[in-house]
């Protein structure tokens, strides 16, 4: 990422084609007090000077780390924490971000060889084999964690049953089809589509179709997912980094499209 020198007071327009971010994103933060413009132009519009423009690249290096806005703002407004001392938090931080991708650089390597094996052996891939393929931030002890939480649950034990003898390919299927699903929830909201639309509401049945392929998923629970998708900030920063607010877009669909087929959202519960 490369800092952007500002002589002049910038336009939002001109600040998001030199750091590379959409102008939604900006107004958004805005919105939310993370970058606010310091001053304006004659005619009222808001401008962006250098320390506006250097706290936009410290934004960028954080959610690039995987962090919330929320816990971004946090951050840069700790009064207790100078701007050397940012540098250096973030330094440590990407230090640690890349031992953990060199780490599962190995990872992949080894899972590449012991899919050739299985190609061979008709051997299928162990869980954790199975997961480094949907991203780089795998950790098992996701597994760990999905298996305290649900493994008493039938829908755990479906897709145990329905997962267990997937192979690379299969699991690269389902993993292409959840990059084109993101991807199509990403487009509807910078298209602006209102949660409880057509367009909405089909949305969100095709990602309730997704997680069918593991377990059958009730308009219900997959209320209850979506929960997560805005309280977890793992969550979060996974579809945030797609597009800014697609959480509680997201969110906001799924609760929509099952009120509209009788489902109360603020009652749902795991089916």
């Amino acid at each position: 990422m490369t800092e952007t020198t500002v002589h002049d007071d910038l336009t939002v327009g001109r600040v998001a084609d030199l750091v590379g971010v959409s102008v939604r994103t900006l107004h958004h933060w805005d919105g939310i007090g993370l970058v606010r413009p310091g001053g304006r132009s004659w005619s009222g519009y808001r401008l962006y000077d250098a320390d506006d423009i250097a706290r936009i690249h410290r934004v960028l290096v954080y959610r690039e780390l995987g962090l919330a806005l929320a816990q971004i703002g946090r951050i840069l407004d700790d009064p207790a924490v100078d701007p050397r001392e940012h540098l250096l938090r973030q330094r440590t931080l990407l230090t640690e971000r890349i031992r953990r991708l060199e780490k599962t650089a190995t990872a992949v390597d080894e899972m590449i060889e012991r899919t050739d094996m299985n190609r061979e052996t008709n051997v299928a891939l162990s869980p954790e084999e199975q997961a480094r393929i949907f991203g780089t931030d795998w950790d098992p002890a996701y597994q760990d964690e999905a298996r305290e939480r649900w493994g008493h649950t039938d829908a755990w034990k479906q897709s145990v049953a329905r997962t267990g003898s997937w192979d690379a390919e299969k699991w690269q299927e389902i993993k292409d089809e959840t990059d084109a699903l993101e991807a199509a929830l990403a487009a509807a909201l910078g298209r602006d589509v209102e949660p409880g639309s057509d367009e909405a509401n089909a949305l969100a049945e095709r990602h309730r179709a997704s997680i069918d392929h593991h377990y059958d998923c009730s308009r219900a629970m997959q209320v209850v997912l979506a929960r997560m998708y805005t309280e977890d900030p793992r969550f979060a920063a996974h579809y945030d980094q797609r597009a800014e607010g697609l959480a509680a877009w997201l969110r906001r669909a799924i609760e929509e499209n099952a009120r509209a087929h009788g489902v109360d959202p603020g009652t749902a519960t795991w089916e």
